[in-house]
């Protein structure tokens, strides 16, 4: 038997029994590469499909191709210098990779964070979660037919990473969160900009709903598709708005609050069919509840410092390096040699826009982490993909794969 036929299968014929059925191997069924997919789309993923006819019998997920080490390099940084890599791997959530990281280490640490700091990563995380939802719903317009909502919501997107140029200089990876609190202070022009988009945003949300529920071609190919019951949702580890389409009302930032989510009211939006049609529209709520949780972090924003004065981990400020030589030998010291970290071990988790992500974070005592490694959520969702797609034509693989809400570099790290 050569492995030829089955679409260019690079393992071993055992491997591939494992993995679709007898019928595959007897010709029965027919074997069929979907991608690798150009990085504009979802990501540079390849799914082997096993077909009879058009239905889809088997699907596997092959991932790697954009593989970073992103782990393995921040091991060789310090833990300050790292936090620029973690911007890198979901690209769509830079600020909330950031904060992952930063609360890990200051829980290894035992460095405090100022309310100011604390509100402040609050809101600008939450404009993180409406930027990706943004991205994915005009993706996944182009997915479906639903091809004028890819424009309207990359043109809302410009407005916050314009926000994000404000307070941090980049447009995406911004690295803005940092040990302790934030890079710098929120500018000044920082309420009046998150307000237009607290006034403008609502609207525009209303509109996009509007345009998929109001497009018939979008509910056939949604509606019943990709289904998942809440028992497979938990079984596979899923999280996010794919774990809580299928009716779990399980969210982080509620379960299990860190900086200073408990402070906060808001509703966790569930749907009821577990299906791509509740997965839409589940990530549309969200992207209201975040304007809701917005709003009230303006309003709660203390004055106060931005950032931890512990000088163990915490470089001086900016404005005593001009008349502090104790402050420039300090911050000298901190850039180049790094700081030493108590030994041990911990590990955090928060609400990213596909679901869990987690950092374990492993100390040795020494400038660089000993250990660092994440727990992404793409990477368990889409383990899923298998199940979603049996049973379903080939053309709702497309559509079930963009309600999962892949990113690449989520994956392969």
């Amino acid at each position: 038997m050569t492995l030829e036929k089955f679409a260019n299968w690079e393992g071993t014929v055992d491997e591939l029994k494992g993995l679709v059925s007898e019928r595959a191997l007897t010709g029965e069924t027919m074997m069929l590469n979907m991608g690798p997919q150009h990085p504009s789309t979802h990501g540079v993923l390849r799914v082997l499909l096993e077909l009879e006819g058009e239905e889809v019998v088997n699907c596997i997920p092959d991932i790697g191709y954009l593989h970073t080490g992103i782990e393995k390099n921040m091991e060789y940084k310090t833990y300050e210098k790292s936090i620029v890599m973690t911007d890198r791997m979901d690209y769509l959530n830079p600020m909330g990779n950031n904060l992952v990281y930063c609360l890990a280490m200051e829980k290894l640490f035992e460095l405090d964070v100022p309310p100011r700091a604390q509100i402040a990563r609050v809101i600008l995380t939450e404009l993180t979660r409406i930027n990706s939802h943004l991205v994915w719903l005009g993706i996944g317009g182009l997915d479906l037919g639903v091809t004028s909502t890819m424009t309207y919501c990359f043109r809302e997107r410009e407005i916050l990473l314009d926000i994000f140029e404000l307070v941090s200089g980049q447009r995406m990876m911004s690295t803005y969160f940092r040990p302790g609190g934030l890079w710098r202070d929120l500018p000044d022009e920082f309420e009046a900009a998150v307000r237009h988009v607290l006034d403008t945003f609502p609207a525009k949300f209303d509109d996009y709903e509007n345009i998929f529920v109001g497009h018939p071609v979008f509910i056939d190919r949604t509606q019943g598709i990709g289904f998942i019951s809440a028992e497979d949702a938990i079984a596979y580890g899923l999280t996010g708005p794919m774990l809580r389409a299928s009716g779990i009302n399980w969210d982080i930032r509620k379960a299990e609050p860190y900086s200073s989510y408990d402070q906060f009211e808001f509703d966790v939006p569930t749907g009821q069919h577990g299906d791509v049609y509740d997965r839409y529209m589940v990530r549309f709520e969200e992207m209201r509840q975040s304007l809701r949780i917005i709003e009230q972090g303006l309003n709660m924003l203390p004055d106060g410092p931005f950032r931890s004065d512990n000088r163990k981990y915490v470089p001086p400020p900016r404005s005593e390096l001009g008349r502090s030589m104790e402050a420039v030998i300090h911050h000298f010291k901190l850039w180049t040699e790094g700081f030493r970290p108590p030994k041990g071990e911990v590990y955090v988790s928060t609400e990213s826009p596909r679901g869990e992500l987690g950092c374990y974070l492993v100390s040795d005592g020494s400038p660089n982490p000993w250990r660092v490694h994440f727990r992404t959520p793409t990477f368990t969702n889409l383990s899923a993909l298998a199940k979603l797609s049996k049973g379903y034509m080939i053309a709702d693989v497309v559509a079930i794969i963009g309600s999962i809400d892949i990113v690449l570099g989520d994956v392969d790290r």
